[in-house]
Protein backbone atom coordinates (compact mmCIF):
# COMPACT_ATOMS: atom_id res chain seq x y z
CA UNK A 1 0.00 0.00 0.00
CA UNK A 2 1.40 3.38 -1.01
CA UNK A 3 -0.14 6.42 0.65
CA UNK A 4 0.71 10.10 0.23
CA UNK A 5 3.45 11.31 2.57
CA UNK A 6 2.33 14.03 5.02
CA UNK A 7 3.92 17.45 4.51
CA UNK A 8 4.47 20.32 6.92
CA UNK A 9 1.96 22.56 5.17
CA UNK A 10 -1.01 20.88 3.56
CA UNK A 11 -4.76 21.13 3.12
CA UNK A 12 -7.13 19.57 5.64
CA UNK A 13 -6.96 15.78 5.46
CA UNK A 14 -10.27 13.92 5.52
CA UNK A 15 -10.51 10.12 5.55
CA UNK A 16 -13.85 8.56 4.57
CA UNK A 17 -14.47 4.96 5.70
CA UNK A 18 -17.47 3.14 4.24
CA UNK A 19 -18.75 -0.24 3.12
CA UNK A 20 -17.31 -1.52 -0.14
CA UNK A 21 -20.73 -2.77 -1.20
CA UNK A 22 -21.29 0.28 -3.41
CA UNK A 23 -24.59 1.11 -1.79
CA UNK A 24 -26.00 4.63 -1.45
CA UNK A 25 -23.67 5.24 1.49
CA UNK A 26 -20.68 4.28 -0.64
CA UNK A 27 -21.79 6.64 -3.40
CA UNK A 28 -22.12 9.55 -0.97
CA UNK A 29 -18.62 8.88 0.39
CA UNK A 30 -17.26 8.79 -3.17
CA UNK A 31 -19.02 12.07 -3.96
CA UNK A 32 -17.38 13.71 -0.94
CA UNK A 33 -13.91 12.62 -2.04
CA UNK A 34 -11.54 14.39 -4.39
CA UNK A 35 -8.67 16.73 -3.59
CA UNK A 36 -8.87 20.50 -3.94
CA UNK A 37 -7.18 23.54 -2.45
CA UNK A 38 -9.06 23.08 0.82
CA UNK A 39 -8.87 19.36 1.45
CA UNK A 40 -7.11 16.10 0.67
CA UNK A 41 -9.23 12.98 0.85
CA UNK A 42 -8.67 9.26 1.21
CA UNK A 43 -11.49 6.77 0.60
CA UNK A 44 -11.18 3.51 2.53
CA UNK A 45 -13.59 0.72 1.60
CA UNK A 46 -14.36 -2.28 3.78
CA UNK A 47 -14.26 -5.32 1.54
CA UNK A 48 -17.53 -7.08 0.75
CA UNK A 49 -18.24 -10.47 -0.80
CA UNK A 50 -17.97 -9.10 -4.34
CA UNK A 51 -14.55 -8.42 -5.82
CA UNK A 52 -14.07 -4.64 -5.72
CA UNK A 53 -10.95 -4.49 -7.92
CA UNK A 54 -12.62 -3.27 -11.10
CA UNK A 55 -14.55 -0.49 -9.37
CA UNK A 56 -11.60 0.51 -7.21
CA UNK A 57 -9.43 0.83 -10.30
CA UNK A 58 -12.12 2.93 -11.97
CA UNK A 59 -12.18 5.28 -8.97
CA UNK A 60 -8.40 5.55 -8.97
CA UNK A 61 -8.49 6.32 -12.69
CA UNK A 62 -10.67 9.31 -11.82
CA UNK A 63 -7.96 10.55 -9.48
CA UNK A 64 -9.35 9.37 -6.14
CA UNK A 65 -7.06 7.89 -3.49
CA UNK A 66 -8.67 4.58 -2.52
CA UNK A 67 -7.66 1.75 -0.18
CA UNK A 68 -9.47 -1.47 0.78
CA UNK A 69 -9.41 -3.11 4.23
CA UNK A 70 -10.54 -6.65 5.16
CA UNK A 71 -13.85 -7.54 6.75
CA UNK A 72 -13.24 -11.16 7.78
CA UNK A 73 -13.13 -9.96 11.39
CA UNK A 74 -13.85 -6.66 13.12
CA UNK A 75 -10.40 -6.74 14.69
CA UNK A 76 -8.74 -7.15 11.29
CA UNK A 77 -10.72 -4.17 9.98
CA UNK A 78 -9.75 -1.99 12.94
CA UNK A 79 -6.05 -2.94 12.76
CA UNK A 80 -5.88 -2.20 9.02
CA UNK A 81 -7.59 1.16 9.52
CA UNK A 82 -5.31 1.96 12.44
CA UNK A 83 -2.25 1.44 10.24
CA UNK A 84 -3.67 3.67 7.51
CA UNK A 85 -4.50 6.42 10.01
CA UNK A 86 -1.01 6.33 11.53
CA UNK A 87 0.55 6.58 8.08
CA UNK A 88 -1.73 9.14 6.45
CA UNK A 89 -2.52 11.14 9.60
CA UNK A 90 -6.02 12.46 8.83
CA UNK A 91 -7.32 15.56 10.59
CA UNK A 92 -10.92 14.34 10.30
CA UNK A 93 -12.11 10.72 10.22
CA UNK A 94 -15.57 10.24 8.69
CA UNK A 95 -17.25 6.90 9.42
CA UNK A 96 -20.20 6.12 7.16
CA UNK A 97 -23.08 3.80 7.94
CA UNK A 98 -23.75 0.74 10.08
CA UNK A 99 -21.75 -1.18 11.16
CA UNK A 100 -18.70 0.48 9.62
CA UNK A 101 -19.16 3.53 11.83
CA UNK A 102 -18.37 1.38 14.88
CA UNK A 103 -15.12 -0.18 13.66
CA UNK A 104 -14.03 3.02 11.97
CA UNK A 105 -14.42 5.14 15.08
CA UNK A 106 -12.58 2.59 17.23
CA UNK A 107 -9.64 2.79 14.82
CA UNK A 108 -9.74 6.58 14.75
CA UNK A 109 -9.74 6.78 18.54
CA UNK A 110 -6.83 4.34 18.82
CA UNK A 111 -4.90 6.31 16.19
CA UNK A 112 -5.55 9.61 17.95
CA UNK A 113 -7.32 11.24 14.99
CA UNK A 114 -8.21 14.76 16.21
CA UNK A 115 -11.80 14.90 14.93
CA UNK A 116 -14.33 12.12 14.31
CA UNK A 117 -17.60 12.34 12.38
CA UNK A 118 -20.32 9.68 12.13
CA UNK A 119 -22.66 9.81 9.10
CA UNK A 120 -25.75 7.61 9.29
CA UNK A 121 -27.46 6.74 6.01
CA UNK A 122 -30.49 4.76 7.11
CA UNK A 123 -33.41 4.96 9.49
CA UNK A 124 -33.36 1.35 10.71
CA UNK A 125 -30.31 -0.72 11.49
CA UNK A 126 -29.84 -4.03 13.29
CA UNK A 127 -28.19 -2.61 16.37
CA UNK A 128 -29.11 -5.00 19.14
CA UNK A 129 -28.27 -4.09 22.74
CA UNK A 130 -24.50 -4.58 22.49
CA UNK A 131 -23.97 -2.65 19.26
CA UNK A 132 -26.29 0.13 20.37
CA UNK A 133 -24.31 0.43 23.60
CA UNK A 134 -21.12 0.70 21.54
CA UNK A 135 -22.64 3.36 19.29
CA UNK A 136 -23.78 5.44 22.27
CA UNK A 137 -20.36 5.05 23.95
CA UNK A 138 -18.63 6.14 20.76
CA UNK A 139 -21.07 9.04 20.34
CA UNK A 140 -19.64 10.64 23.47
CA UNK A 141 -16.25 10.60 21.74
CA UNK A 142 -17.54 11.85 18.38
CA UNK A 143 -17.55 15.49 17.31
CA UNK A 144 -20.62 15.39 15.08
CA UNK A 145 -23.30 12.87 14.06
CA UNK A 146 -24.99 13.54 10.72
CA UNK A 147 -28.22 12.08 9.39
CA UNK A 148 -28.72 12.19 5.62
CA UNK A 149 -32.35 13.14 6.19
CA UNK A 150 -34.57 14.43 8.98
CA UNK A 151 -35.95 10.91 9.36
CA UNK A 152 -32.45 9.51 9.97
CA UNK A 153 -31.59 12.21 12.49
CA UNK A 154 -34.84 11.59 14.36
CA UNK A 155 -34.13 7.85 14.44
CA UNK A 156 -30.65 8.45 15.88
CA UNK A 157 -32.01 10.71 18.63
CA UNK A 158 -34.77 8.21 19.41
CA UNK A 159 -32.09 5.54 19.95
CA UNK A 160 -30.40 7.75 22.54
CA UNK A 161 -27.66 9.51 20.57
CA UNK A 162 -26.99 13.00 22.00
CA UNK A 163 -29.41 15.40 20.35
CA UNK A 164 -26.96 18.31 20.46
CA UNK A 165 -24.49 16.33 18.34
CA UNK A 166 -27.03 15.22 15.73
CA UNK A 167 -27.65 17.32 12.65
CA UNK A 168 -28.91 16.88 9.06
CA UNK A 169 -27.17 17.26 5.72
CA UNK A 170 -29.37 15.98 2.92
CA UNK A 171 -27.68 13.78 0.35
CA UNK A 172 -27.09 15.24 -3.09
CA UNK A 173 -26.31 13.92 -6.55
CA UNK A 174 -24.12 15.08 -9.41
CA UNK A 175 -26.94 16.71 -11.38
CA UNK A 176 -25.05 17.18 -14.68
CA UNK A 177 -24.49 13.40 -14.81
CA UNK A 178 -28.22 12.73 -15.05
CA UNK A 179 -28.89 14.57 -18.29
CA UNK A 180 -29.15 11.77 -20.86
CA UNK A 181 -32.82 12.44 -21.27
CA UNK A 182 -34.96 11.25 -24.18
CA UNK A 183 -37.94 13.54 -24.95
CA UNK A 184 -41.00 12.33 -23.07
CA UNK A 185 -43.08 11.12 -26.07
CA UNK A 186 -40.16 8.95 -27.22
CA UNK A 187 -39.54 7.32 -23.83
CA UNK A 188 -40.31 3.68 -23.20
CA UNK A 189 -43.53 3.26 -21.23
CA UNK A 190 -41.61 1.10 -18.77
CA UNK A 191 -40.55 1.01 -15.12
CA UNK A 192 -37.09 0.99 -13.59
CA UNK A 193 -36.23 0.36 -9.95
CA UNK A 194 -32.61 1.38 -9.25
CA UNK A 195 -31.85 -0.45 -6.01
CA UNK A 196 -29.67 -3.30 -4.80
CA UNK A 197 -31.22 -6.62 -3.83
CA UNK A 198 -31.40 -6.54 -0.04
CA UNK A 199 -33.78 -7.19 2.83
CA UNK A 200 -34.54 -3.48 3.02
CA UNK A 201 -35.83 -3.24 -0.56
CA UNK A 202 -39.30 -4.44 -1.47
CA UNK A 203 -38.86 -5.97 -4.92
CA UNK A 204 -41.62 -8.45 -4.10
CA UNK A 205 -44.41 -5.88 -3.94
CA UNK A 206 -43.41 -4.43 -7.30
CA UNK A 207 -43.28 -7.85 -8.97
CA UNK A 208 -46.72 -8.70 -7.59
CA UNK A 209 -48.01 -5.36 -8.90
CA UNK A 210 -46.66 -6.23 -12.37
CA UNK A 211 -48.63 -9.49 -12.24
CA UNK A 212 -51.79 -7.58 -11.31
CA UNK A 213 -51.20 -5.19 -14.21
CA UNK A 214 -50.85 -8.12 -16.59
CA UNK A 215 -54.29 -9.34 -15.52
CA UNK A 216 -55.59 -5.94 -16.67
CA UNK A 217 -53.88 -6.23 -20.03
CA UNK A 218 -50.95 -3.93 -19.19
CA UNK A 219 -47.53 -5.48 -19.74
CA UNK A 220 -44.79 -2.88 -19.10
CA UNK A 221 -41.19 -4.00 -18.84
CA UNK A 222 -39.76 -3.76 -15.33
CA UNK A 223 -36.02 -3.18 -15.06
CA UNK A 224 -34.27 -3.97 -11.77
CA UNK A 225 -30.96 -2.07 -11.85
CA UNK A 226 -28.62 -3.00 -9.00
CA UNK A 227 -26.52 -5.77 -7.55
CA UNK A 228 -26.82 -6.82 -3.90
CA UNK A 229 -27.20 -10.32 -2.50
CA UNK A 230 -27.55 -13.14 -5.01
CA UNK A 231 -30.06 -14.95 -2.78
CA UNK A 232 -32.45 -11.99 -2.78
CA UNK A 233 -32.15 -11.64 -6.54
CA UNK A 234 -32.86 -15.35 -6.96
CA UNK A 235 -35.99 -15.00 -4.79
CA UNK A 236 -37.20 -12.15 -7.00
CA UNK A 237 -36.59 -14.13 -10.18
CA UNK A 238 -38.43 -17.17 -8.80
CA UNK A 239 -41.40 -15.03 -7.80
CA UNK A 240 -41.58 -13.46 -11.26
CA UNK A 241 -41.51 -16.91 -12.83
CA UNK A 242 -44.17 -18.26 -10.48
CA UNK A 243 -46.47 -15.29 -11.24
CA UNK A 244 -45.94 -15.61 -14.99
CA UNK A 245 -44.16 -12.28 -15.53
CA UNK A 246 -40.54 -13.39 -15.91
CA UNK A 247 -40.62 -12.21 -19.54
CA UNK A 248 -41.36 -8.67 -18.28
CA UNK A 249 -38.98 -8.55 -15.30
CA UNK A 250 -35.34 -7.96 -16.25
CA UNK A 251 -32.68 -8.15 -13.52
CA UNK A 252 -29.84 -6.15 -15.02
CA UNK A 253 -27.36 -6.24 -12.15
CA UNK A 254 -24.87 -3.38 -12.11
CA UNK A 255 -25.69 -0.92 -14.90
CA UNK A 256 -22.57 0.98 -15.94
CA UNK A 257 -24.56 3.67 -17.74
CA UNK A 258 -27.50 4.08 -15.39
CA UNK A 259 -28.20 7.68 -16.56
CA UNK A 260 -28.93 6.34 -20.06
CA UNK A 261 -31.41 3.77 -18.70
CA UNK A 262 -33.19 6.25 -16.45
CA UNK A 263 -33.20 8.79 -19.27
CA UNK A 264 -35.18 6.59 -21.64
CA UNK A 265 -38.01 5.22 -19.45
CA UNK A 266 -41.02 7.04 -18.03
CA UNK A 267 -41.38 5.67 -14.50
CA UNK A 268 -38.84 5.28 -11.70
CA UNK A 269 -40.15 3.32 -8.71
CA UNK A 270 -38.59 2.79 -5.30
CA UNK A 271 -40.51 -0.01 -3.61
CA UNK A 272 -38.94 -0.29 -0.17
CA UNK A 273 -39.57 -1.08 3.48
CA UNK A 274 -37.60 1.91 4.78
CA UNK A 275 -35.05 4.44 3.54
CA UNK A 276 -32.56 6.96 4.74
CA UNK A 277 -33.41 9.10 1.74
CA UNK A 278 -33.45 7.09 -1.50
CA UNK A 279 -30.72 8.21 -3.89
CA UNK A 280 -31.89 5.94 -6.70
CA UNK A 281 -35.29 7.60 -6.71
CA UNK A 282 -33.68 11.05 -6.68
CA UNK A 283 -31.49 10.07 -9.63
CA UNK A 284 -34.51 8.80 -11.54
CA UNK A 285 -36.42 12.03 -10.96
CA UNK A 286 -33.36 14.08 -11.98
CA UNK A 287 -33.32 12.07 -15.22
CA UNK A 288 -36.88 13.12 -16.00
CA UNK A 289 -38.72 10.01 -14.80
CA UNK A 290 -42.01 10.23 -12.95
CA UNK A 291 -41.12 9.20 -9.41
CA UNK A 292 -43.15 6.65 -7.42
CA UNK A 293 -42.15 5.54 -3.93
CA UNK A 294 -43.36 3.55 -0.98
CA UNK A 295 -44.92 5.79 1.66
CA UNK A 296 -42.19 5.28 4.25
CA UNK A 297 -39.77 7.47 6.16
CA UNK A 298 -37.02 8.94 4.04
CA UNK A 299 -38.99 8.62 0.80
CA UNK A 300 -41.45 11.21 2.12
CA UNK A 301 -38.59 13.73 2.09
CA UNK A 302 -38.14 13.16 -1.64
CA UNK A 303 -41.75 13.03 -2.87
CA UNK A 304 -44.64 15.26 -1.93
CA UNK A 305 -47.61 13.14 -2.98
CA UNK A 306 -49.48 14.51 -5.97
CA UNK A 307 -47.12 17.45 -6.43
CA UNK A 308 -43.82 16.02 -7.66
CA UNK A 309 -44.49 12.28 -7.66
CA UNK A 310 -46.72 9.69 -6.04
CA UNK A 311 -46.48 7.78 -2.75
CA UNK A 312 -47.96 4.30 -2.48
CA UNK A 313 -48.97 2.54 0.76
CA UNK A 314 -46.17 0.33 2.03
CA UNK A 315 -46.13 -3.31 0.86
CA UNK A 316 -49.48 -3.01 -0.95
CA UNK A 317 -49.27 -4.66 -4.41
CA UNK A 318 -52.81 -3.66 -5.36
CA UNK A 319 -52.22 0.01 -4.54
CA UNK A 320 -48.93 -0.11 -6.44
CA UNK A 321 -50.64 -1.70 -9.44
CA UNK A 322 -53.45 0.88 -9.41
CA UNK A 323 -50.94 3.75 -9.24
CA UNK A 324 -48.82 2.36 -12.06
CA UNK A 325 -51.87 1.62 -14.21
CA UNK A 326 -52.99 5.23 -13.88
CA UNK A 327 -49.57 6.57 -14.88
CA UNK A 328 -49.07 4.10 -17.72
CA UNK A 329 -52.43 4.98 -19.26
CA UNK A 330 -52.41 8.72 -18.47
CA UNK A 331 -48.90 9.58 -19.56
CA UNK A 332 -49.72 13.31 -19.70
CA UNK A 333 -50.24 13.29 -15.93
CA UNK A 334 -47.07 11.27 -15.46
CA UNK A 335 -45.20 13.83 -17.55
CA UNK A 336 -46.41 16.75 -15.42
CA UNK A 337 -45.35 14.97 -12.25
CA UNK A 338 -41.99 14.18 -13.85
CA UNK A 339 -41.41 17.83 -14.72
CA UNK A 340 -42.28 18.93 -11.18
CA UNK A 341 -40.13 16.16 -9.67
CA UNK A 342 -37.13 17.09 -11.74
CA UNK A 343 -37.41 20.74 -10.71
CA UNK A 344 -37.71 19.70 -7.04
CA UNK A 345 -34.60 17.54 -7.22
CA UNK A 346 -32.59 20.32 -8.86
CA UNK A 347 -33.61 22.72 -6.11
CA UNK A 348 -33.05 20.37 -3.20
CA UNK A 349 -30.56 17.59 -3.88
CA UNK A 350 -27.57 19.14 -5.61
CA UNK A 351 -24.24 17.47 -4.81
CA UNK A 352 -22.45 20.84 -4.96
CA UNK A 353 -24.57 22.03 -2.04
CA UNK A 354 -23.99 18.82 -0.12
CA UNK A 355 -20.20 18.90 -0.65
CA UNK A 356 -19.99 22.51 0.47
CA UNK A 357 -21.96 21.83 3.64
CA UNK A 358 -19.67 18.95 4.54
CA UNK A 359 -16.55 20.91 3.65
CA UNK A 360 -17.67 23.81 5.83
CA UNK A 361 -18.21 21.38 8.71
CA UNK A 362 -14.84 19.68 8.23
CA UNK A 363 -13.09 23.05 8.06
CA UNK A 364 -14.77 24.13 11.29
CA UNK A 365 -13.60 20.93 12.96
CA UNK A 366 -10.12 21.39 11.50
CA UNK A 367 -9.94 24.92 12.85
CA UNK A 368 -10.67 23.54 16.31
CA UNK A 369 -7.69 21.19 15.90
CA UNK A 370 -5.29 23.98 14.98
CA UNK A 371 -6.65 26.45 17.54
Amino acid sequence: MTLPTPTAQRPLRVLHFVSGGFSGATQVAIDLCGDDAQQQTLLVLRRRMMNPTERVNALRAKGLAVEVVPRWSHTATIIALLRICRTWKPDVFVAHGFSEHLWGRYAALLAGVPRIVHIEHNTRERYGRWRLWQSLWLARRTDCIIGVSNAVRDALVALGHPEHLCTVIHNGIDLPRWTERTPWPQRENAIVMPARFARQKDHETLIRAIALLKAKGLTPTLYFAGEGKAAWRADAERLAQRLGVSDQVQCLGHVANLPALLGRVKLCVLSTHYEGLGLGLIEGMASGCCGVGSDVEGVREVITHGENGLLVPHADPQAMADTLADLLTHTDRAEQLAIAGQAHVHRTFDRTRMRQQYLDLFQQLGNKVSA
